[in-house]
């Protein structure tokens, strides 16, 4: 195994486990290391300390294990069952309406760069790092394995996450045509040829339900709605109506689709391909709606990016306070990792304020117990949001 050489110091993170290396804090590595490659990282006395996929960037090596497990068979079959283990413990693998969650997410689940959703007999493998990429077909194996017989088949689905490798999309093991799956007893299509992640959005599943609970009699606009999931919950609630918005015309496509599967010929939903802006300024009286969710794509990817994504926060949630009828409920989220809780907050905040509403926060949204996050590494908490009561 190749080494890599840490500066004086830099091994503090790492005896605190967080499981990054960042490129600044090498002294020198091994001669004809490529991207992808296992190595072993040395403190500046040389200590081996860790074991981790090595890649050129900013984070330059990705810790699979502190200490000297082997990154062998038995370890991929061990973190993958530790990965079932914490779902079949929050009563989630084997729920009785649910067959769609994450397995794996990444540092949380000690796999940095790996994602594992599962879609029914169908689990799509996502990989982050060219490392991840290096062992897909062995994590594949694995998984099957691990699984006894929940899954049949793995996609996997990286074109997106590593386009300079130029992976191919398609089955590693198995085939199967069917694309449906099932979330607290609602059906949706899973377009994990072409959609985005990895076909669904499986962190907004308790946020889902928690909207449905608030949707009885209401006029719900869901913004950004891609496949639609917010919409049919809003449906089973008891909406009065239901109107899905995205910019995007095949997430429309699909909206539809999933919302004729749950509500065939339901005339409370229509949807809209139309830019968010534009369509909140076409809104014209405040009282059409009096339940908005706002469910933006990552507005800052990067730190460079964050003043930028506030203001656009603060822009996009201004308009929903200005249209939302008195009394309304707003749900409103970032996905943005480098977007803190507090950045956000601050953000509705200013908005409330530049629309002079009377605002009161109902509740703190996160994601899920199957998106867990690495204690030693806080960098996983991604997903926020807030429930509105606007007066």
């Amino acid at each position: 195994m190749k080494q890599v050489y840490l500066k004086r110091g830099k091994e503090e993170s790492l005896l605190r486990f967080h499981p990054w290396v960042f490129s600044g804090a090498l002294h020198h590595i091994d001669d004809d290391i490529a991207e992808g490659d296992l190595v072993g990282v040395l403190t500046a006395s040389g200590q081996h300390i860790a074991t981790g996929h090595y890649q050129q960037g900013s984070i330059a090596v990705r810790i699979l294990s502190f200490g000297d497990t082997p990154i062998d068979d038995a370890f991929w079959h061990h973190r993958l069952s530790q990965a079932l283990q914490a779902r079949l413990a929050i009563h989630l693998a084997d729920a009785p309406h649910t067959d769609a969650y994450r397995l794996v997410h990444g540092e949380g689940d000690g796999l940095p760069g790996l994602i594992i959703d599962i879609y029914g007999q169908t689990a799509v493998m996502q990989a982050h790092s060219i490392g991840m990429h290096r062992q897909r077909q062995l994590i594949a194996q694995q998984l099957v394995s691990v699984m006894q017989g929940r899954i049949s088949n793995v996609y996997y689905k990286s074109e997106t996450t590593l386009p300079f490798m130029e992976p191919e999309n398609g089955f590693i093991i198995g085939h199967s045509q069917e694309n449906t799956a099932t979330e607290n007893g609602l059906r949706f299509y899973v377009d994990w040829l072409l959609g985005q992640k990895t076909g669904f959005f499986v962190d907004q599943r308790d946020n889902r339900s928690l909207l449905e609970r608030y949707s009885q009699g209401r006029r719900v606009l869901n913004m950004f709605c891609y496949t639609g999931g917010f919409s049919f919950y809003a449906m089973r609630g008891g909406a009065q109506l239901v109107h899905s918005v995205d910019s995007s015309s095949k997430a429309i496509e699909l909206t539809r689709r999933n919302v004729e599967l749950n509500f065939p010929d339901d005339p409370r939903h229509e949807a809209f391909c139309d830019d968010a802006f534009k369509f909140l300024d076409r809104v014209e009286s405040q009282n059409a709606y009096d339940l908005i969710i706002l469910d933006p794509p990552a507005f800052a990817k990067h730190r460079a990016a964050l003043h930028n994504a506030l203001k656009g926060y603060t822009r996009l949630n201004a308009k929903a306070f200005e249209k939302i009828a008195p009394g309304g409920i707003l749900f409103t989220f970032s996905c943005s990792q480098v977007v803190t809780k507090d950045h956000f907050r601050n953000a509705v905040f200013t908005a409330a304020a530049q629309a002079r509403r009377s605002v009161r926060i109902l509740h703190q949204l996160h994601q899920p117990a199957d998106h867990p996050i690495n204690i030693y590494h806080p960098e996983g908490e991604y997903l926020k949001g807030l429930v509105l009561y606007v007066e």
